[in-house]
């Protein structure tokens, strides 16, 4: 029961971890200050800019951590439904 409990759990959190490590992935390309980039007039765009990117690149990172947990669900659902499938006696499948 623990351990059906604990693969769902980490299932489900799979797609908050692959959103919020695609953030900070991006944010460790970027360590570079805006000012540094474009000059002192235009670094709080080049911030909102960055913003929005990083924000992409977490939802990017989320949908894909949501598909590969559907993914791995089925593929775990799949494969406990042929575990818990008993033979036919005359050896014919249903």
């Amino acid at each position: 029961m623990r351990r059906i409990v604990l693969r769902h759990l980490l299932l489900a959190a799979l797609p908050l971890v692959l959103g919020l490590a695609a953030g900070h992935g991006f944010w460790l390309t970027q360590k570079q200050s805006c000012s540094r980039l474009v000059g002192p007039l235009f670094s709080a765009k080049c911030h909102g800019r960055q913003l929005e990117y990083q924000s992409l690149f977490q939802t990017v990172g989320t949908a894909t951590g949501s598909l590969l947990a559907a993914l791995v669900g089925s593929w775990l659902e799949l494969r406990r439904r042929r575990a818990v499938q008993q033979p036919d006696p005359t050896g014919e499948s249903s």
